[in-house]
């Protein structure tokens, strides 16, 4: 169950980079790309967000102390990775939802990030009951 902790850091660690990221890009433009290094700021913000929240659900998950599959709780830490990614990938590449690649990797990560949660829901309901 370590790896949730482990997946939390490395999530909090994206939340931190993104909002430099975020801060420089609005605060501190650099002339010539000032459009083109990030061309939508509001989907980094999206990121920014999925990234704190999977951070904050491995947390919750590990602070419970519900033994827990450890696949589980890797399906769980890859998918919140993963996820976030899909806007962090698509805040820089506008034209990322027309490429195949990019749509499978989000129907992957989604089918990833569900089957955790759902295993992990489930062993949370089966040890309160």
């Amino acid at each position: 169950m370590e790896i949730l902790l482990v997946g939390a850091a490395l999530m909090i660690f994206a939340v931190l980079a993104s909002a430099w990221l975020m801060t420089f890009a609005r605060w501190f433009p650099i002339k010539g790309i000032e459009g083109e290094f990030l061309p939508d700021y509001k989907t980094l913000i999206r990121a920014h967000i999925d990234f704190a929240l999977m951070a904050l659900f491995c947390l919750g998950f590990y602070a419970v102390k519900v033994p827990l599959s450890v696949t589980a709780c890797w399906l769980v830490v890859i998918g919140g990775i993963a996820n976030p990614m899909v806007f962090v990938i698509a805040a820089f590449n506008p034209k990322f939802w027309e490429d195949s690649f990019w749509k499978i990797y989000t129907a992957a990560s989604f089918v990833i990030t569900t089957i955790g949660f759902v295993w992990i829901g489930i062993s949370l309901l089966q040890f309160a009951l």
